[in-house]
């Protein structure tokens, strides 16, 4: 036998022991894990951080909160119904959380004007002046168009009570 073929029979017994170049991954012979290997998503990391940053603060949670509004410099609002707020006075610290919606401040004019400050105050004011111009150029009627007068009907002269009487 030459060198050669004695080299080909040991790689075919190799290969025939285990399993080829394949390196082998689990199956007879193999080592067994000591434990299973969790996989924690970044944001259960992340809440369970914030959670011990939140207990070391000593926040203790208010009840009875609706809705909270946050007023940014843009004239939007982050809307908060229903949230769960915390508060650690020591630490001069709030924490609110929950569902939010972020809306422009008209949205919601009719309940928040008690809520708003000084600089929100004029942001209402150049938003009601530029509503009222809109309006009055919305109001214009082009040249050589006509009032159209077809959904109001014209009052009556008399009496409506002396009409409906009479029948």
């Amino acid at each position: 036998m030459t060198d050669a073929a004695i080299a080909e029979a040991r790689a075919r017994m190799i290969a025939k022991r285990f399993g080829g170049s394949s390196v082998a991954t689990g199956g007879k012979g193999t080592m067994r894990r000591k434990k299973k290997a969790t996989s924690r998503s970044s944001a259960a990391q992340s809440d369970a951080k914030l959670g011990v940053a939140l207990k070391k603060l000593g926040a203790t949670n208010i009840p009875g909160i609706e809705e909270v509004n946050f007023f940014k410099e843009d004239g939007k609002v982050i809307h908060f119904v229903n949230p769960r707020v915390q508060a650690s006075i020591q630490a001069n610290t709030y924490i609110i959380s929950g569902p939010n919606e972020t809306k422009p401040l008209q949205d919601l004019l009719p309940s928040i004007v008690s809520q708003l400050g000084m600089d929100n105050i004029s942001q209402l004011q150049n938003f009601a002046a530029s509503a009222s111009a809109g309006a009055a150029a919305a109001g214009t009627i082009p040249e050589g168009e006509e009032e159209d007068d077809d959904d109001v009907p014209d009052l009556v002269e008399g009496n409506f009570e002396e009409v409906s009487e009479e029948k």
